[in-house]
């Protein structure tokens, strides 16, 4: 039998009258593995903790900049500057290594 990456699925379609709008469906998630989609925090949640464990506020611009710097892939930005010389402000250390502090928590680095 060959191996493959693509998944089937098989539904069984009926013809007849839905009195309801909504239709419930259940399912489990107990076997799923859903590790695939777990792919660390978002940008809120590393701003919360980073202002619970050391009381100051970091932009997502500080987030993105320590993100790159270690390698993290993000998507497409759609708000680029318009000019490729355009400079913004670093990161500052402090919050540098806070950042840092987060994505390891996270287990994202």
């Amino acid at each position: 039998m060959d191996v493959s990456s693509h998944v089937e699925t098989v539904v069984q379609l009926s013809k007849g009258n839905i009195s309801s709008q909504n239709v419930r469906v259940e399912f489990s998630l107990e076997d799923m593995d859903m590790s695939r989609f777990q792919q660390g925090a978002t940008y809120e949640q590393i701003q919360e903790w980073v202002q619970e464990k050391y009381g100051f506020h970091v932009t997502h611009l500080n987030i993105a900049q320590v993100k790159r710097k270690h390698g993290i892939i993000e998507r497409e930005n759609y708000n680029k500057p318009k000019s490729p010389d355009s400079r913004q402000p670093g990161c500052p250390e402090d919050k540098a290594k806070a950042i840092e502090e987060a994505l390891r928590y996270f287990q994202m680095i």
